[in-house]
């Protein structure tokens, strides 16, 4: 007979329901402890998941009492590290909600600390787990347009979160963006550089601090990536997932941010005339291998590998030239001007 393992949820916020039915979903996982420092939100989410967790507000004082093998970190940013630094020490395995950590010293510390332990550190990012951007992963990797010269990713919406992300500061970059950069780092499978960013808040926006971005990333290869964002942005509204233009040196494709994905590929140039014709791409359907499903694909794959499976792809040690890009980019906007990234 099989036994379930024991986990230890924090943060019971509204996030938090998405991962306990993802949880579900998979199976195998009792949530023996809900951790949160208001313990009615503990309460609540307990109850509509129909579970009987301890409910308290010390991690440390639970993970010592219950022992448990994993804990799910669904708290906000400002309390990341010390939340996955007490779990590794308790010698659980830890996902987390991103970004990872406040700075690069705390996420350069983590991932030393799992790998010390001898744990998984695992952050959601569950955009690169949309079918589409694997299927345009695919194209690029065939080499159908050749070598990847720019990706140039806007975003524009009018979110009204209330809560902690309205007086975020930097909450653009460091709660939204990071999706953004993360997924252009996979699908041309390179790492960036250097970045140029500027952040500002808008006339009538309802956020405190900075809710606007523009940042262009330089990456090893050659590659150049352009991003404008607003989330005090009203009307004409782009897909959470941004809408998407990558050249390559032979052809180009289009991502609206949802269903529609085109590319295109230039045919040799004819002497005397202006442009050259193109050819219509095929789309790559999604090959068995492919990870999806969003949050549901990342928490499968953790607790795969929690149970011996093989290391999913946003462990920490790798989520980390993610968060790069985004510190970057503060650092660029802070300082006035380009600035180097380094892990």
């Amino acid at each position: 007979m099989t036994t379930n393992q024991r986990a230890v949820l924090t943060g019971a916020g509204a996030m938090s329901r998405k991962w306990l039915d993802a949880i579900k979903t998979v199976g195998g996982v009792d949530i023996v402890g809900i951790v949160d420092i208001n313990p009615a939100n503990a309460e609540a989410r307990a109850a509509e998941q129909n579970i009987n967790p301890e409910i308290g507000t010390d991690l440390k004082a639970m993970l010592d009492r219950l022992s448990p093998e994993i804990v799910f970190d669904v708290a906000i940013p400002a309390v990341r590290h010390g939340i996955v630094a007490t779990a590794l020490s308790a010698g659980a395995h830890v996902l987390s909600e991103k970004p990872m950590a406040e700075t690069l010293d705390q996420a350069r510390d983590l991932v030393a600390r799992a790998e010390a332990a001898g744990r998984l550190h695992v952050v959601i990012q569950n955009r690169r787990y949309l079918a589409q951007l694997r299927r345009i992963r695919r194209l690029v990797a065939s080499g159908a347009i050749g070598g990847i010269t720019g990706v140039h990713c806007d975003f524009f919406l009018d979110p009204h979160f209330g809560g902690f992300r309205e007086q975020m500061p930097h909450v653009l970059l460091l709660d939204m963006a990071v999706h953004t950069f993360d997924a252009a780092r996979f699908v041309i499978d390179d790492a960036a550089t250097s970045v140029y960013a500027e952040e500002w808040n808008p006339a009538g926006s309802w956020y405190e601090r900075d809710a606007s971005a523009f940042a262009s990333f330089r990456f090893s290869q050659g590659a150049v990536m352009t991003y404008r964002g607003s989330w005090a942005a009203p009307g004409l509204r782009t897909s959470w997932e941004s809408t998407w233009r990558i050249t390559g040196t032979e052809g180009s494709i289009l991502w609206d941010g949802a269903d529609d994905i085109r590319a295109e590929r230039a045919q040799p140039h004819v002497a005397g005339k202006l442009l050259p014709d193109t050819q219509v791409l095929e789309i790559p359907a999604l090959d068995p291998a492919d990870r999806i499903g969003g949050h549901l694909g990342v928490i499968t794959d953790f607790l795969m590998a929690t149970r011996g499976g093989p290391t999913p792809e946003t462990v920490s040690r790798e989520n980390i030239k993610s968060l790069a890009m985004v510190l970057g980019a503060i650092d660029s906007s802070t300082a006035g001007r380009r600035v180097e990234i380094i892990i």
